[in-house]
């Protein structure tokens, strides 16, 4: 049997895991949100971003991530990020970006905080990965391929992220997962691996701190 393209992540080798975990044990500080370009700081140090859609879990996932329950705001309320709020996690900075796609707020705000999310994505020249996160229970949308399609234009690489994945039953979450691989494929940015997680049950969480980790040592 042919092993798919975009396999799920494996869990992390035992040294892997540790890196991860030593590299997150370290006290993670909120530094600043910015609402327009010219507040971003300084562009010294390796850049991990989380983007995805209003209410996909990015605030949950830092704050699961970090093991902190309040680093990052996360509401019920999709839209509430509407700056890029920046996190130290020496020698890094973890960035949470606006979500994007449906949000309960004007127009005028939402068109604001999502060109400040575009100027980003395509202008900040540090940035080594986002992470894309995708709803598992509902798979990539219109609205994320139009983040991908700028990401790819930006040369930006970015790796998709399952969140929610205790959410839907195993035959839904197989579907969501063949549906974002056949979309996947058409991105030459997009990193060849899943990671399926869950910030409720800590699923996934290893794999992708033992990712970051490794971006460091590199």
């Amino acid at each position: 049997m042919t092993a798919p393209t975009f396999p799920v992540a494996e869990p992390p080798e035992p040294e892997a895991a540790d890196a991860g975990r030593l590299l997150f044990a370290q006290r993670a500080e909120f530094l600043k949100g910015v609402v327009a370009m010219d507040g971003l700081p300084p562009g010294d140090r390796l850049e991990i971003c989380f983007a995805g859609r209003s209410n996909v879990g990015k605030s949950t996932l830092i704050n699961a991530l970090t093991g902190r329950k309040a680093l990052a705001r996360a509401s019920n309320t999709p839209g509430r990020t509407q700056e890029i709020n920046y996190f130290t996690l020496d020698p890094i900075y973890l960035v949470d970006l606006p979500g994007y796609g449906f949000a309960k707020a004007p127009v005028a705000v939402v068109a604001k905080w999502q060109a400040l999310l575009k100027q980003y994505l395509a202008g900040r020249a540090n940035l080594r990965r986002a992470f894309l996160l995708i709803d598992g229970r509902h798979g990539i949308k219109d609205v994320d391929e139009e983040i991908m399609a700028l990401l790819g234009t930006a040369a930006v690489p970015f790796q998709v992220v399952l969140t929610k994945t205790d959410k839907p039953k195993p035959a839904d979450l197989e579907a969501a997962l063949a549906a974002t691989r056949r979309k996947l494929a058409k991105y030459a940015a997009a990193y060849p691996e899943l990671i399926l997680t869950s910030s409720e049950t800590g699923a996934g969480l290893d794999t992708l701190r033992a990712t970051i980790a490794a971006m460091v040592s590199d």
